[in-house]
């Protein structure tokens, strides 16, 4: 295309001044005689509600003590007098060291200050101090919520180990329609930021009158969301009140572990499995709480040198196993002094999840960074110590003990994946394990432990079922786990996020019972959790601290 002339170009500015100054003056006709196409109107913008509330939700943010800022002498220096007398001098000078001493121990003091606002609190903690950001009629409410859950009985959590056992396949069809028909109809039905920052770990607390679900995030926070809570009516941009513009329920925020950092993400969540009264929480500040309901009090129950990286507790609820980012378990006994608690190195890497079985107790489940998952027998492991000691075996030891004659039995079964392994569990009935891992893989085994409780290992420890699923999650995204539903009284399955932001539900033999999907979702749900009494209830959370409920539409 050939450069315009000086000319043309004088020409389409004089057009482009013209009809400005006819439009200005509003002689549409006059622009349409001279054959100058009219401006473009712009497409009106589609006014968008938000899916979320309007609601303003303050920042939490951590208050940062500075030490003074030294100064230079040279800029400090005060203008002397140059006819003091020598009694005003030595005055002077004396003043200065008194200044001096005093600015020195501020100093020192606000550093300490800084410092010490940096570690984590050790000490009791009441629902105010945990709530320090909540108003009073809020903290009186969560008093309220916690306190009615008190009296509610807690159902069983352990199934059978031979529950929906069938050899007749017609019988785990069956089983699995009657999933589908339940499952496959649950809609988002409550959705709400209930954390700050990314979801890290939910439970779902049992009872069956309530949706009350808890959620970790990365900064040490719990969210308490009652997801079917009355909902605030909110005004919306004009003034009138949408259910729209509201949070689904309630919930209340509650900073457990300090300092409010990444330092002191919650990894796990667990409630006290005698009566539900009491919710344990793991974090990476080293430390595990107990915030009873009762009371209203959080106690640190444990302290470790080690970043915590989950726990589990058997049904009877008296002991605890923990595993950290150094490759060991830790045997707690809740009975006796903290101090007693013993470390066990068992492996090179991390060790992500530690599942106790719920059937038989002594089984202890491991997934590790080294790509091997292993059942370790615990009765075997607590040969190495006694009630005086000692207190830290080391990976050495326990290898030691592995390939003794005397320690035979003490590895049940392992099983070498192609990339970590990020999780592994054991179902209600201690009979299925489910593992995921960063090769993209969900593999299910099927196990009569019970069987095998005196053999030195187990006859067959391969996967009978590999089902492909991205776990690629990347750095935003918390990592991806399968997680049993806890309801003992329903036919084995699991729930696990999908990068497609859908949730999948599967069974213990495998098959896909649903995939959940809601256009609104726009964030992977990556954290996920079932009502341990009803069957159609699930909680998702997303790296954003959004949090889903899924359940029936018609539900009330």
């Amino acid at each position: 295309m050939s450069e315009l002339t000086a000319y043309e170009l004088e020409r389409e500015a004089n057009i482009a001044r013209n009809r400005a100054l006819l439009e200005e003056l509003d002689l549409k006709d006059a622009v349409t005689q001279l054959g100058i196409p009219p401006k473009p109107k712009p497409s009106p913008r589609k006014r968008v509600k938000p899916t979320q509330p309007a609601k303003k939700v303050k920042r939490e943010h951590l208050e940062v003590v500075e030490p003074p800022r030294r100064q230079s002498a040279r800029l400090k220096k005060e203008v002397v007098d140059p006819n003091e007398t020598a009694a005003q001098k030595k005055r002077r000078e004396e003043e200065q060291k008194k200044r001096r001493r005093i600015e020195e121990q501020e100093r020192i003091e606000a550093e300490e200050k800084a410092r010490l606002a940096k570690r984590p609190r050790h000490q009791e903690l009441d629902l105010t101090t945990l709530g320090e950001n909540l108003e009073e009629s809020e903290l009186s409410s969560l008093r309220s919520s916690l306190q009615a859950i008190t009296n509610v009985p807690l159902p069983r959590l352990a199934a059978d180990a031979d529950a929906f056992v069938f050899h007749e396949d017609q019988k785990n069809e069956a089983e699995i329609t009657e999933l589908k028909n339940k499952l496959q109809k649950l809609r988002v039905v409550s959705r709400a930021k209930v954390t700050v920052e990314r979801v890290y770990s939910a439970a779902y607390h049992p009872e069956a009158t309530k949706d009350l679900v808890f959620f970790g995030d990365k900064h040490g926070q719990i969210g308490i969301w009652d997801a079917r809570a009355p909902v605030d009516e909110i005004e919306d941009e004009d003034g009138n009140i949408s259910a729209e513009y509201s949070e689904g329920g309630k919930h209340w925020r509650l900073q457990c572990h300090w300092p409010a950092s990444a330092k002191s993400s919650i990894s796990s969540i667990k409630f006290d499995p005698v009566d539900a009264h009491s919710l344990f929480t793991t974090s990476y500040d080293g430390t595990i709480r107990r915030l009873s309901f009762v009371s209203g009090i959080s106690q640190e129950i444990f302290s470790s040198e080690h970043l915590i990286t989950s726990m589990d507790l058997p049904v009877g609820g008296h002991e605890m196993w923990i595993s950290d980012t150094s490759g060991g378990l830790t045997h707690l006994d809740l009975r006796e002094p903290k101090d007693k608690a013993c470390w066990y190195g068992l492996s090179p890497a991390k060790i992500g999840t530690v599942s106790i079985n719920p059937t038989s107790p002594h089984f202890l489940l491991t997934a590790s960074n080294s790509r091997v998952l292993k059942v370790w027998d615990s009765r075997k492991l607590q040969q190495l110590t006694t009630t005086s000691g000692p207190y830290q075996l080391s990976q050495d030891t326990v290898e030691d003990l592995v390939q003794s004659k005397k320690g035979k039995g003490t590895v049940r079964g392992m099983f070498q994946h192609g990339k970590s392994v990020s999780s592994a569990y054991w179902d209600p009935r201690g009979r299925s394990i489910v593992s995921t891992s960063y090769d993209d893989s969900i593999r299910l085994w099927d196990l009569n432990v019970a069987k095998y409780n005196s053999s030195p290992a187990f006859p067959s420890f391969t996967p009978f079922r590999g089902i492909k699923h991205n776990c690629q999650t990347g750095k935003w995204v918390t990592i991806l786990r399968a997680v049993w539903n806890p309801n003992p009284d329903v036919f084995p399955h699991f729930t696990i996020g999908n990068m497609n932001h859908a949730l999948d539900i599967y069974s213990c033999k495998g098959h896909l019972i649903a995939r959940l999907q809601d256009s609104r979702l726009t964030a992977t749900q990556a954290v996920t959790c079932s009502h341990p009494s009803i069957i159609e209830r699930c909680a998702t959370g997303s790296a954003s601290g959004r949090c889903v409920l899924w359940a029936p539409p018609n539900v009330e």
